[in-house]
């Protein structure tokens, strides 16, 4: 619910699958048929770099069919700023404006405008961390009528987190592989989420968190071998330094790496334990 006096929005963030989500649910606030060419239009990338006086006229024109109307801009960047900075001066008519952009530092000149403006706003988007993720699991698989066992749990948020978009279309597919059950466990999600090459992608990390540059491209290129997802590599990637990172941080703050480690979910693969927490003991120099 925006308030009255909201003229634009810039959605921006790393997780791109998040910023179209928080971006549609926006549009929808003004109008739910995000199809209805009278009272939606779209900007795509690049488009005001060469034609900035586009963004006044979809800001001005009116609906045939009345309404407030939406104006969708798309890939906007830094080299836009100074005509949003104008346009939120004096903005023409009613729409509400909705930009979706990628990462923006936060000295950034567009992510400046917005968040000085008194009729603007702007909304990071970043990725889900592990509570948040357990969160969005639990409530999407409940409002299908499905619960989830602990270690299910646990398990499927180390495969996820990425992207928000990824991450509710693997929800759904999960739900829908356990249509008919009551509870999700960590079979069905290992089949619906687990990866026949997990064990060679595990071999990959390890070899990147050595810094075993030989290993790491003989690791790869099995996996592209195999068929493997360039995607799938990445978010197993993240989740594994991801969670080196929470092993090595817990240690820092007074534990030890052994009883960090002890508390991952799902657990360490025994035979991994110590080259993980080899991982780990580097981080921690690297950072010193």
């Amino acid at each position: 619910r925006p308030p009255a006096n909201l003229v634009a929005a810039l959605v921006y963030g790393p997780d791109q699958g998040l910023v179209r989500e928080r971006a549609t649910m926006l549009a929808k606030s003004v109008t739910p048929d995000l199809s209805d060419p009278f009272r939606v239009a779209e900007i795509a990338d690049g488009v005001l770099d060469s034609d900035p006086a586009r963004l006044w006229d979809e800001a001005a024109a009116l609906s045939m069919i009345g309404g407030r109307r939406v104006v969708r801009v798309k890939g906007a960047g830094n080299a836009q700023a100074k005509a949003f900075e104008r346009f939120l001066d004096a903005p023409p008519g009613d729409a509400l404006i909705v930009v979706e952009a990628g990462d923006l530092a936060k000295s950034a000149a567009l992510r400046r405008v917005f968040e000085e403006a008194d009729n603007a706003a702007a909304i990071a988007c970043y990725s889900d961390n592990a509570e948040s993720l357990e969160s969005l699991v639990r409530a999407e698989l409940k409002q299908r009528g499905l619960a989830i066992e602990d270690e299910a749990l646990a398990y499927a948020v180390s495969h996820l987190g990425s992207d928000r978009g990824v991450t509710r279309s693997e929800i759904e597919k999960l739900a829908l592989y356990a249509m008919g059950e009551k509870t999700v466990t960590q079979a069905h999600v290992a089949a619906v989420m687990g990866d026949e090459s997990e064990l060679r992608m595990d071999e990959t990390f390890d070899a990147c968190g050595q810094g075993d540059y030989a290993a790491l491209d003989t690791s790869l290129a099995r996996l592209w071998a195999a068929g493997t997802a360039p995607i799938a590599v990445l978010r197993g990637a993240m989740s594994h330094f991801q969670r080196l990172l929470q092993v090595r941080a817990e240690a820092d703050s007074g534990g030890n790496l052994d009883g960090a480690m002890a508390k991952l979910r799902p657990p360490l693969n025994y035979f991994r334990k110590s080259v993980f927490k080899s991982q780990a003991s580097q981080i921690g120099r690297a950072h010193v």
